[in-house]
């Protein structure tokens, strides 16, 4: 699934190629995937200009002239086609801008959301100056014994960070992902902050450099961690594998784990009998969508 650096850059050329164009004809195949009527988005967008492309989380936003929006979340496997192409399948959404240029969405699993007029984001994007140390602080305190890595792939606290982007910010501030939240220091979770925002950013450089005109697909080539041909980290430590909410989760143990004194225990224990330890590695349950893994 796309997270935030990859979305950045799909956002950019996205609005490269279709603002300023009008939108032609707006035609839904899968109108589940649609929070109304194919008819009401007629009306509201055809013959009307794309006025921005903008992300918020791993949702873009086109933004028309008439100030109506169309969201729209890829999910696990959504992707932009630009059209005309020769050879499309598992189409969800075409539209199609004057000039004879348009963009197409597919999806192999049918997940992808699209949706007019979406409400305003309730978390803060991980890019936002919302997002900021006071935040992240406030936030770790009130998810008790909450897995980190949990913690911040949650869309209801920051929005944005998937399962890739996640393992190697943890990396980099050198905090497990199994560590509770509430454990984490004060002066750890700066760093945390710190590192969020480092990475994400290197991630949307490292895709423009290799890949300047994608709008589709995950680039992952330059990852330190989360990578499945790379056995060490770039300081030589072993690159360990476990799941983590039937999420595949890299890591070293170099990374400091931030968890009680019980917790501890339980996770030595079940090191010993080869048994994962249930109260490191899940957290509360808090939709149908946690066990998918973005």
């Amino acid at each position: 699934m796309p997270e935030l650096p990859d979305l950045q850059v799909f956002r950019s050329n996205l609005q490269k190629r279709f603002v300023g164009k009008t939108l032609q004809t707006f035609t839904i195949h899968n109108p589940k995937k649609l929070n109304t009527s194919e008819e009401k988005c007629k009306q509201a967008l055809e013959g009307q200009w794309l006025k921005s492309v903008k992300r918020h989380g791993k949702e873009l936003f086109f933004e028309f002239n008439n100030k109506e929006v169309i969201g729209i979340h890829l999910m696990l496997k959504g992707q932009f086609v630009e059209l005309p192409h020769h050879h499309t399948t598992n189409l969800i959404l075409e539209l199609y801008f004057d000039g004879g240029k348009g963009l197409a969405i597919t999806d192999s699993m049918s997940l992808t959301r699209i949706t007019l007029n979406p409400p305003s984001p309730q978390a803060p994007d991980a890019l936002d100056l919302e997002f900021n140390i006071k935040y992240l602080l406030n936030a770790l305190r009130k998810n008790t014994q909450v897995p980190v890595k949990s913690f911040l792939m949650d869309q209801k606290i920051v929005r944005g960070i998937g399962n890739a982007y996640v393992d190697e910010i943890l990396w980099e501030a050198k905090i497990s992902p199994f560590s509770h939240c509430d454990q984490i220091p004060e002066s750890a979770a700066r760093e945390l902050h710190r590192h969020i925002r480092q990475v994400l950013k290197n991630g949307e450089t490292q895709i423009k450099i290799s890949h300047p005109d994608i709008i589709a697909g995950e680039i992952r080539d330059f990852m330190k961690i989360h990578h499945p041909d790379k056995t060490h980290s770039p300081t030589g430590a072993d690159i360990l594998i476990q799941k983590l909410n039937k999420r595949k989760t890299y890591y070293t143990k170099e990374q400091v784990n931030y968890i009680t004194e019980q917790s501890s225990t339980v996770a030595q224990n079940a090191q010993r009998t080869g048994k994962k330890s249930k109260g490191i590695t899940t957290a509360n349950k808090q939709s149908i969508l946690d066990d998918l893994p973005f």
